[in-house]
């Protein structure tokens, strides 16, 4: 017998609410990343081209955010699908983390190469285009930040947004530094600084959408304190085949065997522990199977 609440509602009204903020923020990155494309080639700065290697990933990764939460929206009147299609949203986030890795360790490799043989670079361009990308990405920064608290896949492409406003800075510092002093070497340092911060989110990120995809406990629940809560309600006299989980963000799952006291009352039972869930782990969606235990029988975990 199970109990729990439809949640899947309000992870669609949240990707609704979202996607018109990440239309915006694609569309400003890309036009961007168009213009600084074509000066990271003109000029020769690596800090340019990895800026821009970075903006290409925060469109990419937007777009598949929106793909995710477009599909996720459809799979939800699929009958086939009884979860939809929540999970895509966490292969977006994981995609975007790969492809963020890749960009850094390119950035990285080329950096190392050009310490040997550092580029004349002109600084002014660099300094125009830089600052005109650090005006876009606090824009997207704006547009996005709401919403990197309520979605795994937003904060995907939050994070990128984050690392290429990073790189913006680190952009204009090195065409300052080249602006007052020559020093070539500025540019390949300041792109290597850049891909060596942008790394630790990455990974973060990642390792994220990797806890969810194997169904890992969510890390800010103790599992131990969640079998003693559903003990401890009146009635429930063993817990055993507690699983918890997270489908997407912010939508935590569980499902437990709960063996009865002979005198308890199924309904008060069930009530009581959906309500614990909820009430001190913010678990709305939870499948509870009761099994009453015999008169004169052990209160002890069924057999398989």
């Amino acid at each position: 017998m199970g109990a729990g609440h439809d949640h899947g509602g309000q992870a669609l009204r949240a990707g609704a609410k979202h996607r018109k903020r990440l239309w915006w923020a694609a569309g400003l990155l890309a036009a961007f990343l168009a213009v600084e494309t074509v000066a990271a080639f003109i000029t020769g700065s690596l800090a340019l081209l990895s800026d821009a290697g970075h903006m290409f990933t925060d469109v990419l990764g937007i777009a598949m955010a929106l793909a995710a939460i477009t599909a996720a929206g459809r799979a939800a009147t699929d009958s086939q699908r009884t979860f939809g299609l929540y999970r895509l949203e966490v292969l977006a986030a994981l995609a975007n983390a790969v492809l963020l890795t890749g960009v850094a360790i390119f950035v990285l490799i080329e950096g190392v190469r050009r310490f040997s043989d550092p580029h004349d670079v002109p600084a002014g361009s660099i300094l125009v285009v830089a600052v005109g990308g650090l005006i876009v990405n606090l824009i997207a920064f704006g547009l996005l930040r709401e919403g990197a608290k309520e979605s795994i896949n937003v904060r995907g492409a939050y994070l990128e947004v984050v690392g290429d406003l990073l790189g913006s800075v680190g952009v204009i510092v090195a065409a300052v530094i080249i602006a007052t002093t020559g020093w070539s070497y500025a540019d390949p340092i300041v792109a290597v600084i850049v891909a060596l911060m942008i790394l630790p989110r990455t990974f973060a990120l990642g390792r994220s959408a990797v806890r969810i995809l194997v169904q890992a406990a969510p890390a800010h629940l103790d599992i131990t304190e969640v079998r003693a809560r559903l003990a401890a309600v009146p009635g429930v006299c063993d817990v055993h085949d507690l699983h918890v989980w997270t489908l997407t963000s912010g939508m935590d799952v569980a499902s437990a065997h709960l063996s009865l006291e002979p005198a308890a009352e199924l309904g008060a039972v069930l009530t009581t522990a959906r309500e614990a869930l909820h009430d001190d782990f913010h678990i709305d969606h939870a499948t509870l199977q009761v099994e009453p235990v015999a008169a004169d029988g052990p209160c002890s975990p069924a057999g398989w």
